[in-house]
């Protein structure tokens, strides 16, 4: 069977995981786009303001906010789609049992570490929301930038413990939810 093929979801709960992940895909992939989309476009318009005129005042906290969303938008969307770092070179290596034993303890360690960086970001958040400080520019109070942080991680732990599920639950060895292997063709 090829292993880009979807196979259609079997049971309820298959059907509202599947929903789940077309729905999640769709936010990250629109998000991405438009906020690399909106910060291209607004550094090339304020390099054209800041030559012919005055540079754009609130361009800079904008491009801030633009490029924490789309990191952490970003993380989610590079686990789910098996675009993060790891050493694929030593996991080719292994027998397929290794290999995938080897995926599950990475991916448990790794949600682990997601879930923590969830708690800590979320901790960061109502420090910041409880000093109250505003951008310079727009006097937007800046935990409005790092609200997309702890939702970035967990979304991050979840896609992993995804994986921890889909290598537990198929005979084949996932590298993500959405991703057998590394040299599987982009859909």
């Amino acid at each position: 069977m090829n292993a880009s093929v979807k196979r259609p979801p079997k049971t309820f709960l298959n059907r509202i995981f599947h929903l789940a992940g077309v729905i999640i895909n769709s936010f990250e992939v629109f998000s991405l786009v438009v906020c690399v989309g909106a910060l291209t476009i607004l550094l090339i318009a304020n390099f054209i303001a800041r030559e012919l005129f005055t540079s754009i005042y609130f361009a800079e906290e904008i491009s801030e906010f633009l490029v924490i969303f789309t990191t952490f938008v970003g993380v989610s969307y590079g686990v789910r789609r098996a675009r993060h770092i790891r050493m694929g070179a030593i996991l080719d290596m292994m027998p397929p049992k290794v290999e995938k034993t080897l995926i599950i303890l990475i991916s448990a360690v790794s949600a682990f570490v997601m879930f923590f960086m969830t708690h800590a970001s979320y901790n960061y958040l109502l420090h910041s929301l409880h000093k109250a400080h505003e951008t310079p520019a727009l006097k937007l109070p800046y935990w409005i930038f790092y609200v997309i942080m702890p939702l970035g991680f967990f979304m991050a732990g979840i896609q992993y413990i995804r994986t921890i599920i889909q290598n537990l639950v198929e005979k084949e060895t996932w590298m993500s939810p959405e991703q057998q292997s590394e040299y599987e063709k982009e859909i």
